[in-house]
């Protein structure tokens, strides 16, 4: 029996009314057909309205409200609960995909112990090339799959959001995408909610497997204001805001163990590369060699501002217990939406519906093509209750603590961990 896979792509503005409907096609034409395509809109009247209209008497393509607060977790969340596939594909807003991307997927999930798929993600510059100063390193600020993972089918830490697919025990396991951690489309672009995800899954689950494969691909537009350095330097200062987040969830050593790696292997030799073709005298070299120091020296700065924020105890984010997918009568999806606090994916804080990859994901092992053959992992867990984490993220007022309702749980109460892995 062929897997199902659900595409769940979420949305949130008009502005990429083009972009939707060309990522919606995409995935219709695939070689492996999507048991169903969910399109899920975040707090837009209008672009549900419009979008209903435009798939009125589509078999394939359900349009959804977000069921929780603004955001692409809680979005996620949404799609997870209402789909019905054994997996479950998310798909970037403004990306179209290749006709072998789920393909690629449904080969993977032969392996039962396989929890999580990635794939690569390519940029179409908006200004038809790629800046020659932009290094290929820091391709995970705009969205895409960076210079310094290996190539073919790899197990990683962690997937990248805008172009990954889960095995819908792995939400049964270790629950939703926690919200109140992603990005605001409006605000300073944060992140880091699936590397949050990937790493409570495999603590919940060690045995679990996740991957990214290089044949699954899309590929993601990049708007001419991404091209320019001011967003990048923002970006790198955002994703250690992000990464202090995750490592006070999950423990620095967890947390910050591929950044290590990637900050002292792959980074060097970019700057290397860039010097020797500035001394060639290429263009971009010296501009690509100074931009890995600038990245690298952002990210440090926010990574020790985030870091303080979270020891002086702020805001929290929720792990949310997704349902797993019920009988739904017909036109039921075209109900409102419930209000936030009567979600099963409610949460604190917002984080708009743009999908941008978390930093760098760690190569492991390389995989045999086909998997290995092996036993088939026994969800035996009991779903995920919801998790409220003592993480504020905004700058607290003096003589705050513990807000009213809110928990603060440690690493052995939640995720197993260490000392100090959650706080």
């Amino acid at each position: 029996m062929s897997i199902r896979i659900s595409v769940v792509i979420c949305v949130y503005t008009e502005d990429r009314w083009g972009d939707i409907l060309a990522a919606a096609a995409s995935v219709r034409d695939q070689l492996h057909p999507a048991h169903e395509i969910l399109l899920v809109v975040d707090h837009n009247p209008a672009l549900l309205t419009r979008l209903r209209t435009q798939f009125a008497g589509a078999t394939d393509i359900s349009v959804l409200p977000n069921a929780g607060p603004r955001g692409l977790s809680a979005g996620r969340n949404t799609g997870v609960a209402e789909s019905t596939g054994e997996v479950i594909a998310f798909l970037d807003d403004d990306a179209v995909a290749e006709r072998e991307w789920l393909l690629h997927f449904a080969e993977g999930y032969a392996d039962p112990e396989v929890m999580a798929i990635g794939g690569r993600t390519e940029p179409v510059w908006a200004s038809g090339r790629r800046p020659d100063w932009f290094p290929r390193e820091f391709d995970w600020v705009v969205g895409c799959t960076y210079q310094g993972l290996p190539p073919g089918r790899t197990r990683v830490r962690n997937v990248l959001g805008g172009n990954a697919s889960f095995r819908r025990e792995a939400f049964e396991i270790a629950g939703g995408f926690a919200t109140g951690i992603g990005r605001d489309g409006d605000k300073r672009p944060l992140g880091c909610e699936e590397t949050e995800m990937c790493i409570r899954l495999t603590r919940a689950c060690p045995e679990a497997v996740l991957l990214i494969d290089d044949r699954s691909v899309i590929h993601h537009r990049v708007p001419a204001g991404r091209e320019r350095f001011a967003y990048f330097r923002t970006r790198a200062y955002a994703e250690g805001l992000s990464k202090a987040l995750v490592a006070r969830s999950v423990g620095a050593q967890e947390g910050l163990a591929t950044e290590r790696r990637y900050t002292t292997r792959v980074l060097p030799a970019g700057v290397a590369r860039g010097l020797r073709d500035a001394l060639l005298r290429r263009p971009g070299g010296a501009g690509r060699a100074g931009a890995i120091v600038a990245g690298v020296a952002a990210a440090a700065g926010g990574y020790l501002v985030g870091t303080a924020r979270t020891r002086r105890s702020g805001g929290s984010f929720v792990i949310a217990a997704v349902p797993g997918p019920t009988a739904v009568p017909d036109g039921a999806r075209d109900l409102p939406s419930p209000p936030p606090e009567a979600s099963p994916v409610a949460a604190l804080a917002t984080d708009r519906s743009v999908v941008e990859p978390v930093g760098p994901v760690e190569p492991v092992r390389p995989v045999d093509a086909h998997g290995p053959a092996v036993a088939p992992v026994v969800a035996d867990r009991p779903p995920a209750e919801p998790v409220r984490l003592a993480v504020r993220t905004e700058k607290p007022v003096r003589g705050d603590g513990v807000l009213p309702g809110e928990t603060v749980l440690h690493g052995k109460d939640v995720l197993h961990g260490g000392e100090g892995a959650v706080a």
